[in-house]
């Protein structure tokens, strides 16, 4: 399990890793220091939003546990500031005019049906994360996605399905992979202060 003391670290390592590369191009190396759990290999997502308007600013990560999460975070954060194609990159005066949000997921594991209908009573918004896949397409939405958005199940199956590039209702096709996962989420509340745990649906445990 990851504490809050780990998602302050994330979120503080993701934000000096972007401030450093804005201003200087250069990209750290994962601290030698680090806690040895955040040195394990975990899927990890960076999200940036613009504050305090909380406007989607670049999401980018790792689904599977490919580096380590101090690597996997360092990573992300950069890309997630300069490298999503829907955003033009980061300038170095935005660093200080945006939160950071790191979500720390378990491995993807594919949902086992009998049939694609039973696909929304097999997964729980405000849980799971989906990955849908069918052929070279995949999307990916995290679990904190439809709670914002106040989706349910089967519209959540529907929106990824839309992320993927597919028609919303792929996720009917037998042809079609569907993959859930859990994630841990951390968030500054305001930029470089007042790290919490978003608890989807629930209270938030905070660390200033």
């Amino acid at each position: 399990m990851y504490t809050l003391e780990d998602g302050e670290y994330l979120i503080k390592l993701a934000r000096r890793v972007l401030d450093i590369y804005l201003n200087s191009g250069k990209i750290i190396t994962p601290p030698e220091d680090a806690p040895e759990n955040l040195k394990k290999k975990a899927g990890v997502f960076v999200t940036l939003e613009t504050y305090p308007e909380e406007n989607l600013r670049g999401c980018i990560g790792f689904p599977e546990p490919t580096y380590s999460l101090v690597e996997g975070t360092i990573k992300a954060a950069i890309a997630a500031g300069v490298e999503d194609p829907r955003f033009q990159p980061m300038l170095k005066h935005e660093i200080n005019h945006i939160t950071i949000e790191v979500s720390v997921l378990t491995p993807p594991e594919p949902i086992v049906v009998s049939s694609p209908m039973e696909y929304p009573e097999k997964i729980k918004v405000g849980r799971d994360g989906l990955i849908i896949e069918k052929g070279f397409a995949k999307g990916l939405l995290l679990p904190q996605v439809p709670v914002e958005h106040g989706w349910n199940e089967e519209e959540f199956l529907i929106y990824t399905c839309t992320k993927a590039g597919l028609s919303g209702d792929c996720w009917l096709d037998r042809n079609t992979k569907v993959y859930s996962f859990e994630g841990k989420i951390f968030k500054e509340k305001e930029p470089g202060e007042n790290v919490v745990e978003k608890v989807l649906g629930g209270k938030s445990c905070s660390v200033s």
